[in-house]
């Protein structure tokens, strides 16, 4: 007699056979340390995944960094082109006036745009928050990603005013600091594309493995179940000679 059992209790699927004479019986399944394995590559797979993930958000969230900060740079160079009309001393005081009426409305973009760019409700302009961890991979590790103090006080131009006397260089010291945020953030996103590239590399491997290490677990499964049949058909015939012998020699005795 044979009896054999298929259990699908938690996420493995046993297979089980054994004949009653054989006392000792066998038992067919990956051993605990191969399913340990097999779960750790999984996780770590996912894991990847998850970076991956993140990775993408943070290179969202540094794209509208720039472009906000792209939109500023081009007020500070309108500010600047007013800023060299005013210098002309041919013009009188009202006319100053007029242009620093200008000057004032250009602030006021900038401040609104530091103050209204956010990423998930993080505002990323404005020097609350100019540092995140990201975490890349599977294993914990973390890039740090920056953004930009864009306000009109880390500029150094809240009192611009090109009705007193002022230095042109302010607002190039203002417009090297955007320039700069916006090299510092091109150079960040690479560094995730970089890691984005890694990760997504490893969970794809880390995917395949498992999948030909299962391939190869049920290959061998197969291969084992195709001898335990050819031997329980190799004992059947046996059994079967031995009968017919005994009937051959019961005959032969009465004959």
């Amino acid at each position: 007699m044979t009896v054999s059992s298929v259990s699908g209790a938690g996420s493995g699927l046993y297979y089980s056979s054994y004949t009653s004479s054989n006392s000792s019986g066998s038992y067919d399944s990956s051993s605990p340390a191969d399913i340990g394995i097999d779960e750790r590559e999984e996780a770590q797979a996912n894991g990847y995944n998850v970076g991956t993930s993140n990775i993408t958000s943070a290179q969202s969230m540094l794209n509208i960094s720039d472009g906000a900060l792209s939109s500023i740079s081009d007020y500070l160079q309108s500010i600047r082109e007013l800023a060299i009309q005013a210098s002309n001393d041919l013009l009188t005081d009202d006319e100053k006036q007029t242009i620093q009426d200008q000057i004032e409305e250009y602030k006021q973009g900038i401040s609104d745009i530091s103050g209204d760019t956010t990423y998930n409700t993080k505002n990323i302009l404005d020097g609350s928050e100019e540092e995140f961890q990201i975490a890349t991979d599977a294993n914990g590790n973390s890039m740090t990603v920056t953004t930009s103090n864009a306000t009109l006080d880390a500029l150094g131009i809240t009192d611009f005013d090109v009705t007193e006397e002022f230095d042109l260089s302010t607002i190039d010291s203002a417009i090297e600091q955007v320039s700069s945020s916006r090299a510092s953030g091109g150079a960040q996103y690479n560094a995730l594309s970089y890691a984005s590239n890694y990760a997504s590399y490893q969970a794809t491997y880390l995917k395949a493995k498992a999948d030909d290490e299962e391939l190869e677990e049920m290959i061998q499964q197969s291969q084992k179940m195709k001898r335990e049949q050819a031997l329980q058909a190799y004992r059947i015939a046996m059994q079967k000679n031995s009968k017919e012998a005994a009937e051959v020699a019961t005959t032969n005795l009465f004959a």
